[in-house]
């Protein structure tokens, strides 16, 4: 029997200059560091699924930040950690309160309520928070079957809309839903920066502010992949270490996952990424803020800085530095930096946001 020549390999294309954006810190590469944890993970065999020492250590790390109760499960991205984590907190007949702007209710393609089985009760908040008198307004329904019942309070730090909470702030509405008999639930996909950017600890923010529950993000943050579900009251939930298999967030390979969260956590990694990512939008804000034609829409808090432009420019600019129109009616956009955002990324992209407003 004869088999056919096989088609020579073809040539590889040039390597493409790298592209500098101000899209997403989820467009960012892998930190250096992180890149050398999953290397050193990559020695012998390991027990998988999460028994092996890597994931035990992330367990004491976890620990030192968030207090001793503290669990941790960490998963694959941060949709998993947030339907999770909310699935464990809640009932089927739950309904869970957030922000309209939340990202659990606008940009992931209803998996808590396809996942989960959730309701999600949109609250009109302004700066993308919510507040004391939001979740009382809203926390309604309760004994009443023709009702989804009210079960958690999400809120996101920092928000969609690039502002922070305080730590005066989430205490405030954390004491609201425990008042009502309801849990507190954080979507800390930018945990880091807003930490950063109010100068505390994590802790400050979620454990000792009456958070149950943290979605941890590292993947804005230098990581591969991977995210946390951490429990920090651990009477809040049920069933998260079953739910994570179901919910299809556990890794056989976990060390992998669990080594850049070491990496990160176990030193400053998280806290010089974070500030450094805050610093260059505070550069960026002020670099444009006077250009005539641009219109900060609120100072830059974090990492990211939200602005007006004449629909024309900005059509132009994405094409030379790829970033998100947030609202096509007003023509306000958005502009993330990274923790490998430098100066000169900044300086151009201002240089260039004032070419097309000129031409």
């Amino acid at each position: 029997m004869t088999f056919p020549t096989p088609e020579p390999a073809p040539t590889p294309e040039p390597a493409r200059p790298a592209i500098r954006t101000f899209a997403s810190d989820n467009r960012a590469g892998i930190h250096p560091e992180v890149l050398a944890a999953i290397a050193a993970a990559n020695e012998g065999h390991q027990t998988a699924y999460g028994d092996d020492v890597v994931t035990a250590r992330l367990r004491e790390v976890f620990k030192r930040h968030f207090g001793e109760r503290t669990e941790s499960f960490p998963v694959f991205n941060g949709t998993g950690a947030n339907v999770v984590g909310l699935q464990a907190m809640s009932d089927r007949w739950s309904a869970v309160i957030c922000a309209d702007s939340a990202h659990i209710n606008t940009d992931e393609g209803g998996a808590p309520e396809k996942v989960a089985g959730l309701k999600l009760i949109p609250v009109p908040a302004p700066g993308g928070k919510l507040t004391p008198e939001l979740v009382d307004r809203y926390a309604t329904g309760f004994g009443d079957p023709q009702h989804a019942q009210p079960k958690v309070v999400s809120i996101t730090q920092s928000t969609e809309l690039g502002t922070v909470y305080t730590a005066e702030e989430i205490a405030a509405v954390s004491a609201a839903a425990h008042e009502r008999g309801l849990l507190v639930h954080m979507d800390g996909a930018r945990i880091s920066n807003a930490a950063a950017a109010l100068g505390v600890p994590m802790r400050a923010i979620t454990t000792d502010a009456g958070v149950d529950v943290l979605s941890f993000g590292g993947t804005k943050n230098g990581l591969m992949l991977g995210e946390a579900i951490v429990v920090l009251n651990p009477e809040a939930v049920r069933g998260t270490l079953y739910l994570r298999k179901a919910g299809m967030q556990l890794a056989s390979k976990m060390r992998f996952v669990s080594a850049q969260l070491v990496a990160l956590l176990d030193g400053d990694l998280w806290l010089r990424n974070a500030a450094h990512a805050n610093a260059m939008a505070r550069a960026l804000e002020a670099a444009v803020r006077d250009l005539p034609g641009v219109r900060v829409v609120r100072p830059a808090e974090a990492n990211a800085v939200f602005a007006i432009l004449p629909k024309d420019a900005t059509e132009r600019l994405r094409k030379r530095f790829p970033f998100y129109v947030w609202d096509a009616r007003t023509g306000e956009v958005r502009w993330v930096c990274s923790f490998d955002t430098t100066e000169g990324d900044v300086k151009a992209f201002a240089a260039a946001l004032a070419e097309e407003l000129s031409a």
